[in-house]
């Protein structure tokens, strides 16, 4: 099947972007293309007009300032696995991006493009729930920031408003530097192609990382595809703050995770399997990055 017709647009900047969604009737944006067109081939969007944000020079890159990382929307996936400053001050990133499909995806999509998705098994909404980052959206009547943790609100329903386009990604760097935390981002999949099963964003921030048993300053636990949202566990987060880690809060974290999910079934995981695998991916995500964050490793 072929995509009902369309007229495309090109715009060169994010204004000029906003301006054709404010005058266009049924229009839709494209960034990485990655999903909107399959959906259009198989008609199951029909826009009038296909807004292409590729030309768009301003909503590519990563800028690292002295309190924040600030991403383009239409930085790509590869972009981001392969930025060595991502790299040395939020790893979590890089880690999701290398996970997501293959190369070809990774070429083309964009992290503007996934979050607009809102997929609940996407990579990044969980890693910047867990990063409590924050999202730029413009729209011809102004710009207005949303917390990521505000941003989803159901099954692929977000904040988004009618002729708004997401123009960056900014995350804080103040509550990770980069000496004494630790990040990973961990996931369960059949194969590189698919989506996860379950995935666990995990950040920790401890005292003293030359400490015989180094206490636990900051804990983050984010699950995908794991509630019909991206799911932050903070329950689990302050079982393991003001501690040294251990086997034993780590099964305690693990419990209350398991607790906490809310996934549906699927066709090669139901729901009690997803339940466990998520328990048990935060309890191995999370000592990862206790591990990183104790020995010097990002």
């Amino acid at each position: 099947m072929k995509p009902a017709p369309f007229t495309y647009h090109r715009p060169e900047t994010a204004q000029e972007a906003v301006e054709l969604l404010a005058e266009l009737e049924d229009a839709e944006l494209l960034a990485g293309n990655q999903s909107l067109g399959i959906v259009m081939a198989n008609r199951l969007a029909t826009p009038d007009h296909l807004v292409d944000l590729g030309g768009v020079d301003e909503l590519v890159g990563i800028d690292v300032t002295d309190d924040a990382v600030e991403l383009g929307a239409m930085t790509t996936h590869r972009t981001i696995e392969r930025s060595e400053r991502l790299a040395t001050t939020l790893p979590m990133l890089p880690a999701a991006a290398e996970q997501i499909a293959g190369p070809s995806v990774r070429n083309q999509g964009t992290i503007g493009g996934s979050i607009g998705e809102a997929d609940p098994a996407g990579n990044y909404p969980a890693a910047l729930l867990a990063l409590e980052g924050t999202l730029t959206l413009r729209s011809v009547e102004g710009i207005r920031t949303v917390p990521v943790s505000d941003y989803f609100i159901a099954y692929m329903f977000t904040d988004l408003r009618e002729g708004e386009l997401i123009e960056r990604v900014s995350v804080p760097t103040e509550p990770f530097p980069t000496d004494r935390t630790g990040m990973t981002f961990l996931e369960l999949k059949r194969a590189s192609q698919t989506f996860p099963t379950v995935s666990a964003a995990t950040a920790v921030r401890v005292d003293d990382p030359s400490a015989d048993e180094p206490v636990v300053e900051d804990a983050r636990i984010a699950l995908a595809n794991a509630s019909d949202v991206p799911l932050r566990v903070e329950d689990a987060e302050s079982t393991v703050e003001g501690e040294p880690l251990s086997s034993e809060l780590l099964t305690e974290v693990a419990a209350t995770v398991t607790d906490a999910v809310d996934p549906e079934g699927e066709m090669h995981a139901d729901r009690e399997y997803k339940e466990e695998v998520a328990g048990e991916y935060a309890k191995r995500s999370l000592e990862t990055s206790y591990e990183r964050a104790t020995t010097d490793q990002c």
